[in-house]
């Protein structure tokens, strides 16, 4: 059926099981992804109006000297118990039932961005590390440098990510295997000991000039009979929250986005703000909340230390009671969480 006189394709991984009752696929149009329902292209003039515009809180970030701690060690890397490490950004270490998973891996400094805190330990020691959980293809979720310096020392490794992101990982790393996944959609690659499934999320992807949502965008949910967790991703506040937890049940540990949310005409349908991720986790019914995608990567207006500190104010109001807030490279043993 066309579309504004373009037609409209579904588009998921025919050879995996997708657990929505009569989807039929990711909406694309002349090759690019819909966010749902709609497609979202982020307009020029916001980014020249942003560039162009002075930033209200200036002073206030220039004084703000907040860091997230760091706990250095790699004893976590060997560890066989259950954890979660927060690696910086939207980077976790994640161990369930003996399977290691990594999220979104940016190890280095961005192009034009430094690095703000240090890595616990050398990107090269990151080692016993199964799967990789590719959420979406920003550069600042998805690194040339990280993934091949993780496929070096983890010659086992294995990408799972969004629809079209496999022809990026052979340009990266051409002998890392992968698989592609749509919303709704489970992994089979991973045994049978965790369930991985792609969910939705509110964003859009680009890397260059010519490939505005060409790549697919999401979120993870990692489950055991045991225990749900949640890896958000990039995402805007909308229904999908409530419809996970809907189809997925409730989330024991949610790793929720709470940063780069300034100026909001800008970031607002792309990412979360600490008010909007604690809306997101009580959908989601959720226990545990660790947050990420602050303080590592100057990447908006807002001060370095303000999300923290409104996440912090909302918890003490008493409707976020699950907060962890874990130093970088500081292991949350996920037996003390269930």
């Amino acid at each position: 059926m066309p579309y504004n006189n373009q037609p409209i394709r579904h588009l998921r991984n025919d050879r995996l099981q997708t657990i929505k009752p009569g989807y039929r696929g990711n909406k694309t149009i002349d090759g690019r992804f819909l966010n749902g329902e709609e497609m979202y292209n982020p307009q020029f003039s916001k980014v020249l109006r942003w560039q162009l515009s002075t930033n209200p809180q200036r002073q206030e970030k220039k004084q703000d000297n907040f860091v997230p701690a760091v706990q250095p060690g790699c004893e976590f890397v060997y560890s066989d118990k259950d954890m979660i490490v927060w690696l910086g950004h939207a980077s976790f270490l994640i161990r369930l039932n003996g399977i290691t998973f990594l999220t979104d891996p940016v190890l280095y400094d961005l192009p034009m961005v430094k690095r703000r805190p240090a890595l616990p330990c050398p990107p090269e020691q990151l080692r016993n590390i199964d799967f990789l959980l590719l959420s979406h293809a920003h550069r600042d979720h998805l690194d040339k440098k990280s993934i091949r310096t993780l496929f070096q020392a983890n010659p086992q490794l294995k990408a799972l990510t969004p629809l079209a992101a496999g022809k990026l990982l052979r340009n990266i790393s051409p002998q890392l295997p992968y698989q592609e996944a749509g919303w709704y959609q489970k992994f089979d690659l991973v045994p049978d000991v965790v369930a991985v499934y792609f969910m939705p999320a509110s964003h859009w992807h680009r890397r260059g000039l010519l490939d505005m949502n060409k790549v697919l965008w999401g979120s993870f949910v990692l489950k055991t009979p045991n225990l749900t967790l949640y890896f958000a991703g990039d995402s805007g506040f909308d229904a999908h929250f409530e419809e996970i937890e809907q189809l997925l049940g409730p989330m024991d540990v949610c790793l929720m986005p709470i940063g780069a949310y300034k100026p909001s005409f800008l970031m607002r349908r792309s990412h979360l703000n600490p008010h909007e991720a604690v809306k997101a986790y009580n959908l989601l019914r959720g226990g545990t909340f660790i947050p990420m995608h602050y303080g590592t990567f100057d990447l908006s207006d807002e001060p370095p230390g303000e999300p923290v500190r409104l996440l912090e104010q909302i918890a003490a109001s008493g409707i976020l009671p699950g907060l962890r807030i874990p130093a970088i490279g500081e292991p949350v043993l996920l037996q003390e969480l269930v």
